[in-house]
């Protein structure tokens, strides 16, 4: 007899479908618009011949702003003003979008952010529609959305540090539901985001306004959307060129050892190389993170190269976009075609091999800690990684996550469609194995790790994570007589 899914299982379904659902899927009919000059009333009659909730403001297929029932019932009727008067006047103009392209999940963390319940959908700079609140509650996850709207409803950092707390059992939920580990990651990290955020909007409600634009930034796995579980922080701050040290050092300060601190508190503990934003080093204005990334790239270092794995994996999280887009763009003009650089960064990335003997046989650790044990994320997972970074340095591919910077590097040519295959399966197992021993780790109360011992598979999964240790060792293979033959 079928037994029926419990409620978290339910709620981790949900999630699967927000995470690997377009925006445009919602979409369920072409977006409702009213000129700015039509009058207030002339709007409310079109929103109520169409049935619609809200209606865009638009000239010449530019948005100009947003009206929703609720603008005409406060900005209007409460406030008794003329309906005749230009709907432009009642319209929001600040407006926040997305795209068709992007998950369902994260409009809805978008709408949670900011208390809002409308959001136009884009498509190559077009408007094609609106998604509701309401359309996305039919979607939701109960488990991880419900966790996104708590995190932004805290109001001080005690009640951000419980709500954090919850992260490891949305986890467990998704690895007991069979979730992918590229779901899972962008998930666990969309959590993460969140709390970054909200740490931000607390942080300069006790500051005060930011004196210049920032960009809030997250590297390593957060900026690639794959974290599992809690791992150390890695983020930075790209400030505006106006910045000045003497005027507005002291702001930045705080902001980010407020930040940087309540992260450690909620379990996300201080990076121990110190790349976090509440580092003077990595708090710095866009010309000069310019110049680090040049000097990284002409003197290709070992500390260059360690500092290029760690923030070239960079995603925006909060404040003004802009200022990243500009700079990844103009790193990503830099890096194809210098051939030294890359041939250091392949290098670099050897350094972490699969642990395969002479006659395909697993090796685990000799000694210490672990000893017994295979490392999934550094053995495994990291050479990966590494292997997109550098197909996206050398194809000047602007994707993140490893995942997408491996499709895109198919397209582009620098690997083929096959071993792009070969490679994402690889990803997808060791990343669930990992998330699985996680899981398990954490049902037990033990700290979650990368530190699996073989008698925890199957044999058949032995053989397929021989398999895939094999593909990683095969790639590593092939970029080293690409980059390296003959030169070192």
């Amino acid at each position: 007899m079928h037994t029926p899914p419990t409620p978290a299982e339910r709620d981790t379904d949900d999630a699967l479908q927000l995470a690997a659902l377009p925006v445009r899927a919602l979409l369920r009919r072409p977006p409702v618009t009213v000129a700015p000059e039509q009058s207030i009333q002339a709007a409310a009659q079109t929103m109520r011949e169409h049935g619609a909730s809200s209606a865009l403001v638009v000239r010449d297929g530019a948005l100009l702003g947003l009206i929703t029932d609720r603008d005409l019932r406060n900005r209007v009727l409460a406030a008794g003003l003329d309906p005749a008067r230009p709907v432009a006047d009642i319209a929001t103009t600040r407006v926040y979008t997305v795209q068709g392209n992007d998950p369902a999940f994260d409009a809805l963390l978008l709408m949670a952010r900011h208390n809002i319940h409308h959001l136009p959908v884009t498509d190559g700079g077009a408007v094609v529609g609106v998604v509701s609140s309401t359309d996305l509650q039919q979607q939701q996850s109960n488990s991880a959305v419900h966790l996104a709207g708590a995190i932004y409803r805290q109001d001080d950092l005690d009640g951000l540090v419980a709500t954090a707390s919850r992260i490891g059992q949305l986890q467990r939920q998704l690895a007991a539901a069979g979730t992918s580990a590229h779901v899972t990651g962008r998930i666990v990290s969309a959590m993460t985001d969140a709390l970054t955020s909200r740490l931000l909007q607390l942080a300069q409600a006790r500051l005060g306004p930011a004196p210049v634009p920032y960009a809030w930034v997250a590297a390593g796995s957060q900026g690639r959307n794959e974290q599992t579980a809690k791992s150390d922080q890695d983020n930075c701050l790209v400030l505006d060129d106006g910045y000045d040290p003497a005027q507005h050092g002291a702001y930045y300060e705080a902001l980010a050892r407020f930040v940087c601190d309540g992260l450690n508190a909620c379990g996300y503990v201080y990076c121990p190389g110190e790349m976090m934003a509440m580092t003077d080093t990595w708090r710095q204005p866009l010309r000069r993170w310019r110049a680090y990334f040049e000097t990284w790239i002409d003197r290709p270092d070992p500390k260059a190269l360690m500092l290029t794995c760690v923030f070239f994996d960079q995603r925006f999280v909060y404040g003004e976009r802009q200022l990243l887009d500009t700079l990844r763009t103009e790193v990503l003009q830099r890096t194809p075609g210098q051939r030294i650089f890359l041939a250091h960064m392949v290098s670099n990335a050897l350094t972490h091999q699969p642990p395969l003997g002479w006659l395909g046989g697993i090796h685990t650790i000799r000694r210490g800690e672990h000893e017994g044990t295979i490392d999934l994320k550094h053995s495994g997972i990291v050479p990966i990684i590494d292997l997109a970074r550098i197909y996206a340095l050398a194809g000047g591919i602007a994707a993140v996550s490893t995942r997408e910077r491996l499709q895109a590097a198919a397209s582009s040519g620098e690997i083929s469609a096959e071993r792009t295959r070969d490679l994402i399966d690889a990803l997808d197992f060791l990343g669930a194995l990992r998330i699985q021993h996680q899981a398990r780790r954490l049902a037990q109360g033990q700290t979650a790790d990368n530190f699996l011992r073989l008698d925890e598979l199957s044999e058949l999964e032995r053989r397929h994570l021989k398999d895939a240790f094999g593909v990683v060792k095969d790639l590593q293979g092939v970029l080293e007589k690409r980059y390296l033959a003959g030169r070192f």
